[in-house]
């Protein structure tokens, strides 16, 4: 491999693209053009016509930039200062709860830069948190916090900021136009979202959601049947409101691991549901491997992912993403998507990781809904990583080694 010309116009030759992204070409290995930090050209190997630079990387697995599709920057780094935490996803909540009596924007800017830079690191271009919101009527600390830092980091990773907030607040439609309202005010790149669980569930609650944030023209992300209980409805019952309302926002639901646990004609007709409307699914494997099915002295027996092969079969955008890293949800976790996907491939036992499975933690567009966000696009910015000792067969395997280019230079 040759050093990167230190120019933002080269010939990257010999790139190996995922075969979900390599359509310019039949051939394995493509030759792209960088012209002034764009992608001004991809194709199978050329003669160098523009007469650039060569970086000739020879046949190394090359990917775009990242997307971490779901996070909580407000809850991150916090498990160094707790306790004993009761196991499961309530006993998490619980201390967490505890926890946020002491936050300050200092104390949640701190530690969210903190995940942001780690993730800047590991090759991430765009980033969704979660930001816990239980009041009705008052903004949560952190939610002025992730927009200044959305601020801050222009430029370098795109931030957007999910409302998360309990069901039970959407039950009063007017409360539920109020925080859509507030949300909408907000500033860009601001989604309304929720926590759905059989804990709190009310279908007339989901339906206010919906309402709202169509109301407001928002999109919507929702913590959705995160749990075992088999007669969780919040997915299925997503998928008749939007239909019912003819939603018009792209919507994303996180978690859904209660599809695991239900029978498996009930569990494929919501998946088919799924796949009429615009909908994507998250998988937060490391979180929910943890969460789930957790209880003290007891080995695991059940895996607490959705369906992933299931979905992706019908054809279901399914991304997996970082969730809580370091916190009393997760005490794993280091804001590099790869190390989710490594996890999520081997507990999802999914096939052809690089050539497939990598859309996951590279399409944007499958995140916001927007076709325009598709990574690769010829003029856009040439944003992507070089892994010099990964190979096709052992992938996401020596991935920590990568080199990131942003905007055509070497970072």
């Amino acid at each position: 491999m040759t050093p990167h010309p230190a120019t933002s116009s080269f010939l990257l030759k010999g790139a190996r693209l995922p075969q979900w992204l390599n359509t310019h070409s039949t051939d394995q290995l493509v030759d792209i053009a960088v012209v002034n930090g764009k992608l001004e050209k991809i194709e199978a190997a050329s003669a160098n016509p523009l007469a650039l630079p060569i970086w000739d990387i020879q046949g190394a697995l090359t990917l775009p930039l990242m997307v971490d599709a779901h996070t909580h920057l407000d809850k991150t780094l916090t498990k160094s200062r707790m306790g004993d935490i009761t196991p499961g996803l309530l006993g998490a909540i619980q201390a967490m709860m505890s926890d946020r009596a002491h936050w300050t924007p200092e104390d949640v800017y701190q530690r969210a830069n903190q995940g942001l830079t780690w993730s800047f690191e590991a090759g991430v271009q765009h980033l969704r948190t979660h930001c816990d919101w239980w009041e009705p009527k008052a903004k949560p600390i952190a939610w002025q916090v992730l927009r200044d830092l959305a601020s801050d980091w222009k430029g370098k990773i795109a931030i957007e900021r999910v409302s998360l907030i309990p069901l039970h607040l959407y039950a009063d439609a007017a409360q539920a136009r109020s925080l859509a309202k507030q949300v909408a005010a907000s500033g860009p790149g601001a989604l309304l979202g929720g926590f759905v669980h059989t804990s709190n569930w009310d279908l007339q609650a989901l339906k206010n959601l919906f309402a709202a944030a169509q109301a407001e023209g928002l999109n919507v992300d929702l913590h959705m049947d995160e749990e075992l209980n088999p007669a969780a409805q919040g997915l299925l019952r997503a998928t008749e409101i939007m239909r019912d309302i003819g939603f018009e926002g792209h919507v994303v639901c996180g978690h859904t691991c209660a599809l695991s646990a239900q029978d498996s004609l009930l569990a494929l007709r919501t998946l088919d549901e799924v796949a009429k409307v615009n909908m994507s699914l998250v998988t937060l494997p490391l979180t929910n491997l943890l969460l789930q099915d957790a209880v003290t002295g007891k080995t695991p027996t059940k895996r607490g992912l959705t369906l992933v092969q299931e979905a992706r079969a019908r054809h279901i955008p399914v991304m997996v993403a970082s969730d809580n890293v370091q916190d009393p949800f997760c005490t794993f976790g280091s804001y590099d998507p790869l190390e989710a996907l490594s996890t999520g491939a081997l507990a999802a036992q999914l096939p052809q990781v690089f050539d497939d499975a990598t859309q996951s933690i590279c399409r944007t567009d499958w995140l916001t809904g927007d076709a325009q966000d598709a990574p690769f696009q010829i003029g856009s910015a040439a944003n992507f990583m070089v892994f010099e000792q990964a190979n096709l067969w052992g992938f996401p395997s020596q991935t920590h080694k990568r080199l990131v280019v942003r905007n055509g230079l070497l970072a």
